[in-house]
C-alpha cells in the first residue's frame, strides 16, 4: 500500500469502500484521476489494492491507498474534494464529524449516498458555517454503473461544482457524446432529484410486475414466453434498461432448472427513497399515484402473516377467476396498458421535481434533468429523450400529459388500458399501479370532479368553508341553522 506521501499527490478523495465506493473509486482511476481511497477499516483498502492497484495505469490515473483519515485528507490537492461513500443517515454524520477539523476553508465534501435531501440542507448549513462547501450527490445506476458509468445529480453551490464537475462529468455514462451528469442545483436538489428517480423506479418496476402478473395469471403464458413478450417490447417504444432486465430475469432458471422467478420469495424490500418520495409528495400535494401505489405494494408483499391469513378466509378456485381472453390481443393490451403508466409515472415524477424546486428555490433545469437520465441509471428509457425535446421546446410546461408525443401515446393506449384494468378486476389479479394511473389521467380530463361535495361536506361538520363557480369570493353556509350563505 502506498501511504505517506510526501507531498498532496491525489485529485479527489473516496471514503467509504463497501461495493459502490469501490466501483466508483475504480472508475475515477480509470479516467485519468489520481484518487486517495480510504475505509474505516484498513482491510477493504488492502483488497481494493490487491485486487486493482494498477487501475487507471494506461490513462495516467491510479489509486492511493491511505490508512488513517489524517493521512487520506493529506493525500488531497486544494481545495480537497472529499466523496463519501457510507450508510446514510448516522453513518454519514459521523464521518462529515470527523473530516471537519481536517479540513480547510473552501474544501469539499461531497455525500454519494442515498441520504434524504432534508438531511443534505441541514448538512450544507452545518458545513457552510465551518467555511465548507457541501455537496448532495445522486449516483444512480448501481454497482455496474457505478464502475462504467453512472447518470449522477450534482447539488451544492456553483463554486463546487467548478472543482468537483469536470471529475465526475468524466465519469458518467455519455450519450451523443454528452455526460449524464449536471449540477441541477444547489442545497439539496441533487438529492431530491435522485430521491424522484427512485420514486419512478418503483412505479416503474411495480408496472413491469403487473404486466408479468397479468400476462401469466389472465394469458397463461410461462416465464420463458414472457420473456420472449419483453424481449419483442424491448425493440419499440418500451425500450429501457429494466424492459431488458425482466426479459433476462424471466428466461433464467435455477439450478433444479425451474423459474428463478418462481423460487424468489414474494415479498419486495425497499431501502426508504420510495417512502420519500410519497412523504414529499404529500408534503407539497402534489398527487404522484402510480409512485405512491407501487410503494404501498412492496409494502402489502411483505405483510405475509396478514396475506396467508386473508388467503384462508378468501381463497377462492381458480375456475371462479377465471377470465378468458384472446392471448394475442390480451399481450398486445398490456402493452399499450405498461407503455400510458410508464407515461403517467414519468409525469408524475417531472411534477414533483418542479414542485420541490420552486419550494426551496432551487433552479432546476427539467429537460436537463431527462437529458442526464438517458444512460447509466435504471430508469434509463428510450422516451426520456422526448422527456427533454418537451421541456426545452416548453420550459414551463404544466404537464408531459399534454404535449403531443405524449398525449398521443396515452390517447392510443387508453381502450387497451381501460381493458386490462377491467380484466385484471374480474380475474382478481391486483393491479394497483395500473389502475391508479388510469384514475388520474381520467382525474385530470374531467370537467368536474366530486371534490365539490368533499368541499361542501367539509363547511358542514366543520365550517372550512368553500367557493362557488358563479362569483368570486369564499363562503359558508349555516347548516346547523337556517341554511343561509354568507362570504366569509
Amino acid at each position: 500500500m502506498e501511504s505517506n506521501p510526501p507531498a498532496p499527490s491525489a485529485t479527489i478523495g473516496l471514503t467509504g469502500l463497501a461495493v459502490m465506493g469501490r466501483n466508483l473509486a475504480r472508475n475515477i482511476a480509470r479516467h485519468g484521476h489520481a484518487i486517495a481511497v480510504h475505509n474505516r477499516t484498513t482491510a477493504r483498502t488492502t483488497s481494493l489494492l490487491e485486487e486493482h492497484g494498477d487501475e487507471g495505469a494506461d490513462s495516467g490515473g491510479r489509486l492511493i491507498g491511505t490508512e488513517s483519515l489524517e493521512e487520506f485528507v493529506a493525500a488531497i490537492e486544494k481545495p480537497r474534494v472529499v466523496l463519501v461513500m457510507v450508510k446514510a443517515g448516522e453513518g454519514t454524520d459521523a464521518v462529515i464529524d470527523d473530516l471537519v477539523p481536517l479540513l480547510e476553508e473552501g474544501d469539499i465534501v461531497v455525500d454519494c449516498g442515498n441520504a434524504h435531501f432534508t438531511d443534505t440542507i441541514r448538512r450544507t448549513e452545518q458545513l457552510e458555517a465551518h467555511g465548507l462547501h457541501f455537496v448532495g450527490t445522486g449516483v444512480s445506476g448501481g454497482e455496474e454503473g457505478a464502475l462504467n458509468g453512472p447518470s449522477i445529480m450534482v447539488g451544492g453551490s456553483d463554486r463546487a461544482y467548478e472543482r468537483l464537475g469536470p471529475i465526475m462529468e468524466s465519469i458518467a455514462a455519455h450519450v451523443d457524446g454528452e455526460p449524464c451528469c449536471a449540477h441541477v442545483g444547489e442545497g439539496g436538489a441533487g438529492h431530491f432529484v435522485k430521491m424522484v428517480h427512485n420514486g419512478i423506479e418503483y412505479a416503474d418496476m411495480q408496472l413491469i410486475a403487473e404486466s408479468y402478473d397479468l400476462l401469466r395469471s389472465v394469458a397463461g403464458l410461462e416465464p420463458a414466453a414472457i420473456a420472449d413478450v419483453f424481449e419483442e417490447w424491448n425493440k419499440g417504444e418500451l425500450e429501457s434498461f429494466l424492459i431488458q432486465m425482466t426479459a433476462d430475469v424471466l428466461r433464467h432458471t435455477d439450478a433444479g432448472g425451474h423459474p428463478f422467478v418462481d423460487v424468489v420469495q414474494d415479498a419486495a424490500e425497499q431501502k426508504g427513497t420510495g417512502r420519500w418520495t410519497v412523504q414529499s409528495a404529500l408534503d407539497l400535494g402534489v398527487p404522484i399515484t402510480g409512485i405512491a401505489e407501487a410503494t404501498f405494494a412492496r409494502s402489502l408483499s411483505g405483510h405475509t402473516a396478514q396475506r396467508a391469513a386473508a388467503r384462508t378466509m378468501f381463497s377462492t378456485s381458480p375456475d371462479e377467476q377465471r377470465v378468458e381472453v384472446d392471448r394475442d390481443t390480451f399481450v398486445d393490451q398490456v402493452r399499450a396498458a405498461l407503455y400510458a403508466s410508464k407515461v403517467v409515472a414519468y409525469a408524475q415524477g417531472f411534477d414533483q421535481v418542479a414542485a420541490g424546486a420552486e419550494e426551496h428555490g432551487w433552479d432546476v433545469d427539467l429537460g436537463q434533468v431527462a437529458k442526464i437520465w438517458r444512460d447509466g441509471c435504471i430508469i434509463r428509457a428510450r422516451f426520456l429523450g422526448r422527456i427533454t425535446e418537451a421541456y426545452t421546446d416548453e420550459p414551463d410546461l404544466t404537464t408531459l400529459l399534454t404535449t403531443p408525443f405524449f398525449a398521443e401515446a396515452v390517447q392510443d393506449g387508453v381502450d387497451a388500458w381501460r381493458e386490462v384494468v377491467a380484466t385484471a378486476a374480474r380475474a382478481g389479479v391486483p393491479v394497483p399501479a395500473f389502475g391508479s394511473s388510469l384514475s388520474y389521467f381520467d382525474g385530470l380530463r374531467r370537467e368536474r370532479l366530486p371534490a365539490a361535495l368533499i368541499q361542501a361536506l367539509r363547511d358542514n361538520f366543520g365550517a372550512h368553508t368553500y367557493q362557488r363557480v358563479d362569483r368570486p369570493g369564499t363562503f359558508h353556509t349555516a347548516w346547523a341553522g337556517d341554511l343561509s350563505e354568507s362570504e366569509q
